[in-house]
């Protein structure tokens, strides 16, 4: 089960870059978000219920998944798909492989009083060396190419969704440790459910404020591809990385941030014709080493020495 739901989060997972690509082109980012979300949700939550799955938990219970599908969902792949208006998909699946430097972070801090090996340290640093790799050529070379204004604003814009990106995919391992920590006895696919549900929701409102409705076109190709990410990244995609964060360390769930990657630039070279140069190809090449070294580092749990009360430390 571990290695098929790994599978399955490579593939489709890597595949949906491509497809949010697609479906941003004519929808709204915020809402094809919202209807993918709301869509895949409900059903989700309906197939629960009809297989006999309990689906109506606590208040609380019910509130924590809505706060982890906002932070994945929304914070996550809302910023995504923004970003994806003017970065290519394969750019984008590049600089959020530095996913998992923030779980190692993350885990440190929320699930357990942890050490940092030197590997690790050296593998964040060069992290974030592939990343300024990445993101300079999107705001230096327009510019050195052209003195326009518009390609100056192109670059500061495609500069600026590279960063909201890096700060995306922190929301993102926000959620994922919290989901880990917030175990709360849920069903693992009653919970999923409530947390794309909750995405819809967040989603469109966001929408409805930014008024996306006066703005989409609906097309067959943008509607099948937001079909495509119901059914293959929120259903089965979304599903597995769940079930594996409730049965695997996230250290590892993190590796598919680096997988998905090379699938996501092979399909936007092969469909979309995006282009791949030396930056993007030296800058994948650093980050994917150093998620491979935070990844595979040694996280030392600190020893403390626990004081014994005083009444016991008099009989000892």
């Amino acid at each position: 089960m571990v290695i098929l739901a790994f599978g399955l989060v490579y593939l489709f997972w890597g595949s949906t870059y491509l497809a949010i690509d697609i479906a941003v082109q004519t929808i709204p980012p915020a809402l094809m978000c919202g209807v993918r979300f709301s869509i895949a949700g409900t059903i989700m939550l309906a197939v629960c219920a009809a297989t006999g799955r309990r689906i109506f938990y606590s208040p609380k219970q019910i509130a924590l998944a809505a706060v982890v599908g906002l932070l994945l969902l929304m914070g996550g792949n809302l910023t995504l798909s923004y970003a994806e208006l003017t970065v290519s998909s394969g750019l984008a699946a590049l600089i959020i492989a530095i996913t998992p430097l923030w779980f190692l972070v993350l885990d440190s801090l929320l699930l357990g009083d942890h050490h940092i090996s030197g590997r690790g340290k050296a593998g964040l640093l060069l992290g974030i060396l592939g990343l300024f790799i990445l993101v300079w050529p999107q705001l230096v070379w327009p510019q050195l190419k052209s003195g326009t204004m518009g390609h100056r604003e192109l670059g500061h814009r495609e500069f600026w969704a590279s960063i909201s990106l890096i700060a995306g995919s922190f929301s993102w391992a926000l959620g994922s440790v919290l989901s880990k920590r917030w175990q709360s006895g849920m069903d693992v696919f009653s919970s999923t459910g409530w947390q794309v549900t909750a995405a819809g929701a967040g989603n469109l409102i966001f929408a409805l404020i930014a008024g996306d409705l006066t703005q989409v076109r609906w097309t067959a190709r943008s509607l099948s591809a937001t079909m495509y990410l119901v059914v293959c990244g929120s259903w089965i995609g979304y599903t597995a990385y769940i079930w594996l964060l409730e049965h695997v360390p996230t250290s590892k769930v993190s590796t598919y941030a680096y997988v998905n990657p090379v699938v996501a630039v092979f399909l936007g070279w092969l469909i979309l014709h995006e282009r791949v140069d030396r930056f993007i190809l030296a800058g994948s090449a650093i980050v994917v080493l150093s998620v491979i070294l935070v990844t595979s580092a040694k996280v030392k749990e600190k020893t403390v020495v626990r004081e014994l009360p005083a009444v016991e430390a008099a009989g000892d």
